[in-house]
C-alpha cells in the first residue's frame, strides 16, 4: 500500500473542525491523491460537537466512514475520550493541551499535546488553534506538502479572509516544529 491516512478531527463546533478537514482534503487533491472528506456536526453547530473524517490515499477509497483511524486531532476532552480508541497501533494522536489534560492509556500510538488554543489566543487569533494542530499532523505523517496546504487555503477560504493566510502559514510551521 502507498500513502494512506485515515484522519479523525473532532471538537466543538466553532473550532474550525470542518474547515481544517476540508483544507486537508483539498491539499491532498492538489498533491494528486484520492481524497474523502466527511463533515458532521450537531444541530446546534457552534458549541455542539463536530467532527470530520478525512481520508488521503494513493489508492481508491471504498468508504468515507472511518471505523478505525491512523490519526486523530482532538480539540476537546469529550472528543479525545470518544475517538482515541479508534486510532490504530502505530497511529498518531494530537490533542489541544490547552483544553485536554488526558494522556493515552498505552504507548502503542504516538501522542502529542500542544497548547494550541493558548498559543493562538496569545497571538490574538484563537481561530488558528486548528492550524497549529494540523501542522503537527503534517510534520509527523508527511501525507501532504506545506505548499499544497497553502494552495488549499487560497482555494477554500473566501477572498475576504485570504489576507490571513501568511499568518496561518506561520501557525502551521509553529505546529510542525512544536516540541521538536
Amino acid at each position: 500500500m502507498g500513502r494512506y491516512q485515515g484522519i479523525i478531527i473532532a471538537g466543538f463546533g466553532g473550532q474550525g473542525i470542518l474547515s481544517i478537514g476540508r483544507i486537508l482534503a483539498q491539499a491532498g487533491m492538489i498533491d494528486g491523491m484520492e481524497v474523502s472528506w466527511l463533515p458532521s456536526y450537531g444541530p446546534e453547530i457552534r458549541g455542539g460537537t463536530a467532527y470530520s473524517h478525512v481520508i488521503l490515499s494513493d489508492e481508491p477509497i471504498g468508504s468515507p466512514l472511518l471505523n478505525s483511524a491512523t490519526a486523530l486531532i482532538a480539540m476537546n476532552k469529550p472528543s479525545f475520550e470518544k475517538y482515541h480508541r479508534l486510532v490504530l497501533d502505530g497511529g498518531i494522536v494530537i490533542v489541544d493541551g490547552s483544553l485536554i489534560d488526558g494522556k493515552l492509556p498505552d504507548d502503542r500510538r504516538e501522542f502529542y499535546s500542544i497548547p494550541a488554543t493558548k498559543i493562538a489566543v496569545d497571538r490574538d487569533h484563537s481561530t488558528y488553534a486548528n492550524i497549529i494542530l494540523a501542522g503537527k499532523l503534517i510534520a509527523k505523517t508527511n501525507i501532504i506538502t506545506v505548499e499544497s496546504f497553502e494552495k488549499a487555503l487560497y482555494q477554500t477560504l473566501p477572498k475576504k479572509y485570504q489576507h490571513m493566510i501568511p499568518e496561518e502559514m506561520d501557525m502551521l510551521k509553529l505546529g510542525m516544529e512544536y516540541g521538536e
